[in-house]
């Protein structure tokens, strides 16, 4: 599970070229802001006494900051549909205690995030407020540590998102946003792992994300 928070600024072309706000048109920009996750991790290794039990849990949590960027169209009236892209660097992590390896540390990083996703709206002259849904990507570092690292696990995950969020007009070119969104991983698409060795390198570790 991921919630982020973001605000943004965002340079428009064809925003409008009259005096009023017409949102058909195509930008791009930059945006920042938190993001919160929480992570299970559950043991994989079907040679291991505690397969399929989970070892624990913890919230990674940080900042982010990215870029986006998408194209929009204004029907007769206030309607908007559009499409965007987007993609973020962020800094979160934590880790708990290992409850099945007495000493052993699970630690998730997310390296970042991205997402494809439509949106509709509703435009009152200079202000736009909407909702979004799409695809959504993660990808995550995992280490587990027993007084030395003795394993990593990188995956990128797939899932979905949605949104609401509000944007406003400041200029003929320039908008800002404010943007709330709930995103969820469902599958691993890519994988790799490397282990050290020792005792606890026989647990395979697969942090869900649900």
């Amino acid at each position: 599970m991921q919630l982020a928070v973001c605000g943004a600024a965002e340079t428009t072309a064809g925003l409008h070229q009259n005096r009023d706000v017409h949102w058909t048109g195509c930008y791009f920009g930059g945006h920042v802001g938190g993001v919160w996750t929480r992570k299970e991790w559950v043991v994989r290794d079907p040679a291991s006494p505690f397969f399929g039990q989970s070892d624990g849990s913890h919230n990674a949590d940080g900042f982010l900051g990215g870029v986006q960027g998408g194209c929009d169209y204004q029907f007769a009236g206030g309607f908007v549909i559009g499409v965007a892209g987007d993609y973020a660097w962020t800094d979160a992590s934590g880790s708990h205690f290992s409850p099945l390896f007495p000493g052993a540390v699970n630690h998730t990083k997310v390296d970042s995030l991205a997402s494809v996703t439509g949106r509709i709206g509703w435009a009152w002259d200079r202000f736009l407020g909407y909702v979004k849904g799409g695809g959504a990507w993660e990808r995550d570092k995992y280490d587990f540590i027993d007084g030395v690292l003795i394993g990593t696990l990188d995956d990128t995950r797939s899932g979905w998102t949605v949104g609401v969020g509000g944007e406003y007009a400041f200029t003929n070119f320039v908008t800002g946003f404010i943007e709330y969104n709930y995103s969820t991983s469902i599958s691993v698409i890519s994988r790799s792992s490397r282990t050290s060795g020792g005792p606890s390198s026989t647990a395979s570790m697969k942090p869900n994300t649900s």
